[in-house]
């Protein structure tokens, strides 16, 4: 560039592109760093982050072309290995590398990308086993997706046909690989679900390598299952290989042949089992044979003791027939009054004997209670002699000038007591008028 040429912004800023855009070695360039910023996929579709080791950093982005090739999703803290070129944005005047593949470091992004949606479908509740549905243990239609042409149709239509051909077998051809696989496999899912004719669906393909079988862990796939009325078996590769299909699936078999086991029972055993009820039903009819001819017997025995029973009762009525009562109705109810009459005669002449005792008991009583009463004592010239109620019968129980009450036979008189030695002269007085 000339010197003294004063050149403005955008001019520099160009200038400086092409020198980036001349330098074939920032053309197509591996970068390993760690993600930092990311800031999502935009409604573009553009993926706008940075890469960074310990001591640098640079600008990356991935345009929405790339970025839809890529089966994970970039996260921050993530190491990843990039392809790209190194080129200069020029309204803003900054480098940074311009992204066309990437994938994480150490791992496959395939293997990550199943990972990261194995986590999210679980963390959602898709893998529960409270929505797995029971599969009908005697499937009259059997639906299979697969690809017409692969080996493992030929498996399942080989077992199902020797071990229930009872069943009958629908096919619904689609692809198991490739770009328009996921949405052939949703698509077949969804109207064999939609026709209502399949009591049990087997979804799957032969073995093969993590790509051959990506189809069988697309998003889109897992949730169509997922909302599937349809019992669901899910049959994809060899025993070792695992999908999202396997996991969201009612049940989950490790090879196309073991599905076909999973989904039918063996004839050979049902025979087996049918022969094994024959037997049961026939001993249990032998029993219940034998049991009813004892309960014959037993039952012969009871109406012989019931055919004695009334013999002996015919017996007994033909006697009552002949008895005087019934022949003369009036003599029971004759000897009922005489044994009444009786009876009550002796009743009232006990009645009068205990009337008797019991008046002169009362009597005797009544002259004890006369004799021993404290008027009759008064009517003999005997007084009682009450202090502030209470009854005297001591002459020490009394004080000179006491007031004092004289019961006698008709009335009360007050009186006051004298001095002790007139109290006693007169006690003596009175004790030898009683003695005189």
């Amino acid at each position: 560039m000339p010197q003294n040429i004063v050149l403005n912004v955008s001019q520099l800023n160009r200038y400086i592109k092409s020198l980036f855009e001349q330098n074939i070695q920032l053309k197509d360039l591996f970068i390993k760093g760690e993600i930092s910023n990311f800031k999502g996929q935009y409604a573009s579709g553009h993926l706008y982050f940075t890469l960074k080791d310990k001591d640098s950093a640079i600008k990356a982005v991935m345009f929405r072309n790339y970025a839809s090739k890529i089966h994970f999703v970039p996260e921050n803290g993530m190491t990843v290995l990039v392809r790209g070129e190194v080129n200069v944005y020029e309204r803003d005047g900054v480098y940074q590398i311009y992204c066309y593949e990437m994938q994480p470091d150490g791992v496959g992004d395939l293997s990550l990308a199943f990972e990261q949606l194995k986590k999210k479908l679980s963390k959602e509740g898709l893998f529960d086993q409270a929505h797995k549905k029971q599969l009908p243990r005697f499937p009259q239609v059997i639906g299979i997706i697969t690809a017409k042409t692969g080996a493992a149709l030929q498996d399942l239509l080989n077992i199902l046909g020797r071990r229930y051909p009872l069943a009958t077998v629908l096919i619904r051809s689609v692809l198991v690989q490739g770009e328009k696989s996921a949405a052939d496999l949703c698509a077949a899912v969804r109207q064999m679900d939609k026709l209502g004719l399949c009591d049990l669906l087997i979804i799957g393909r032969g073995g093969g390598s993590l790509e051959d079988l990506w189809s069988f862990n697309d998003e889109a796939l897992a949730r169509e299952i997922f909302s599937c009325h349809t019992p669901i078996i899910s049959a994809v590769g060899h025993e070792i290989d695992f999908t999202i299909c396997d996991f969201v699936a009612d049940l989950r078999a490790p090879t196309p042949s073991a599905a076909a086991e999973l989904a039918v029972p063996d004839q050979k055993d049902l025979q087996f089992q049918l022969f094994s009820y024959e037997q049961q039903m026939v001993q249990k009819l032998e029993n219940k044979i034998r049991l009813l001819e004892a309960q014959f017997g037993q039952k012969r025995r009871m109406v012989d003791s019931l055919t004695r029973y009334f013999v002996s009762l015919q017996t007994k009525l033909e006697g009552y027939q002949n008895h005087r009562a019934l022949r003369f109705p009036y003599f029971k109810v004759e000897q009922a009054q005489t044994w009444t009459k009786e009876r009550s005669d002796r009743l009232n002449a006990l009645i009068q004997v205990r009337l008797k005792r019991e008046e002169d008991r009362l009597k005797n009583a009544a002259g004890m209670l006369h004799s021993f009463s404290p008027f009759q004592v008064m009517a003999r010239g005997f007084s009682v002699i009450t202090l502030q109620g209470r009854v005297v019968n001591r002459i020490e129980h009394l004080n000179q000038g006491d007031q004092v009450s004289l019961h006698m036979l008709n009335g009360v008189v007050s009186a006051q007591v004298l001095s002790k030695e007139a109290q006693t002269n007169g006690e003596e007085h009175r004790e030898k008028g009683a003695n005189t």
